[in-house]
This record gives structure tokens, sequence and C-alpha cells, in this order.
């Protein structure tokens, strides 16, 4: 028993200390290259924020507006640094969501078959369908990020343009100065993800997940900021009835 114990102990170890490896590897070959590594992120990031712009577009001319009276601070009443709060703390669950996702794309494409072939039997069988499992999951949560924030802004996007009696391609115009930022920010671990998944490079994504949440985290500031006290002026000059 002691013996099982010990050799699963001294695998589970040999796992981590090569993630290690493979992370401090790739940080180095980055800073070598670091623009280079980075373009192929932010454009993937950028058309995928665009791409979910345009979905945005679509799902606010479906959907019927609320006609309860907007809250939005700027515009309907003056803006406080409070304001920032409820904007950090939904991106900052969404870029968790991210950053899990890459971090399960380097269990399942690099950890896992480490640790699976280590192991024999029932054991081996577990850690090859829970790497499967981890794809299978950042897919999933690629999707849901996609679909979830496409509803979710289409409906703020519909009630919005119809309120100010703005047209929804002229609202979504506005918000370009900080929802490109934000939207790239946010997305740039899932680029790395399909990026290093599309080169077979597994081994990078738990650095690539060091990298793109402490480039996010403040991008993310800076457009809660611009959001909450430069955009409502947009709306305020678009909008006859602001």
């Amino acid at each position: 028993m002691n013996a099982a114990a010990n050799e699963t102990v001294s695998a589970n170890q040999h796992v981590f200390s090569h993630g290690m490896e493979d992370t401090r590897a790739a940080l180095d070959t980055w800073r070598e290259r670091n623009w280079a590594v980075l373009r192929g992120w932010l454009a993937l990031s950028v058309a995928i924020a665009f791409t979910l712009l345009g979905a945005v577009w679509v799902v606010a001319s479906l959907l019927t507006p609320d006609i309860t009276p907007i809250h939005l601070p700027g515009l309907t009443e003056p803006s406080e640094p409070a304001d920032l709060l409820p904007i950090l703390y939904r991106n900052s669950l969404v870029l968790a969501l991210h950053g899990t996702a890459c971090i399960a794309g380097f269990i399942a494409g690099a950890s896992m078959p480490i640790a699976a072939a280590q192991r024999t039997g029932f054991s081996r069988w577990v850690h090859v369908k829970a790497g499967e499992m981890a794809i299978l999951f950042v897919c999933a949560v690629t999707l849901f990020s996609l679909s979830t924030q496409a509803l979710y802004l289409g409906f703020q996007g519909s009630t919005i343009a119809f309120q100010l009696h703005i047209p929804i391609g002229v609202l979504l115009f506005s918000v370009l100065p900080h929802a490109i930022p934000e939207l790239a920010a946010l997305f740039l671990p899932l680029a790395a993800w399909l990026i290093a998944s599309r080169r077979g490079e597994w081994s990078q994504l738990l650095a690539a997940t060091f990298v793109t949440v402490a480039i996010a985290i403040p991008v993310l500031i800076v457009a809660a900021m611009v959001e909450v006290y430069v955009w409502p002026h947009i709306l305020e000059a678009l909008s006859p009835v602001a």
C-alpha cells in the first residue's frame, strides 16, 4: 500500500516538475520574440471580439427591449468610482473562466499524457479519458462564453438603443473605444489556447495563462474607466432624448 502511494506521489511530482520546466522554457523563448507571440494572440482575440459584436448586433435586433427605465452611470446620474466595481467583477469572472479553460488545455495536452504513460490498467484509462474530457471542457466553455455574452450584451444593447432612440448599429459603434480592448483582453487566454492546440504546443499553455491574464487585468481596468466616464458622454451626443 505504501509502495503504491509512494509511486503515485513520485509520478505526480514528475508531472508537476515537467510542467514547470515547460512553463519556464516557454517564458524564456517568448522573451526573445515576445511581440511575435503576442501579435498572434492579439489578432485572434480581436477577431473573436468583432465576431461577438456582430452576434450582439443580430441578437439585439431580434430581442424585445425592456421598457424599464435604464440605470446608466454618467447618463442618468453622475459617475462614481463605485460604478467600476460591477463591470470589473463581471469581467473578472469571464477572465477567470477563460483562464481556467486555458489551464485545462495544458492539463489535457501536456500533463495528462505524461501521467498516463506512467500508469497501467484502469488508472491509465482514467488519465487518458480525463485529458479528452478537459479538451471537451474547453470547447464547452468557449461556446458557453460566446453565447451567454451575445445574449446578455444583445439584450442590453436592444434596451439602450430603444430607450435612447439610437440605431443599434450606431450604438455598437459608440462602444468600440472600450468594448474592443475589453473583449480582446477577455479572449486572450482562449486565443492562446486555440493557437496552441492548432500547433500542438500544449506545453506552453500554462505560461500562456500567466502572460495573458497579466496583460488582460490592466486593460480591463482602463476599459472599465472609459465605459463609466467617457461612453455616457458619447451616448449623450448621439441620442436625441438623452
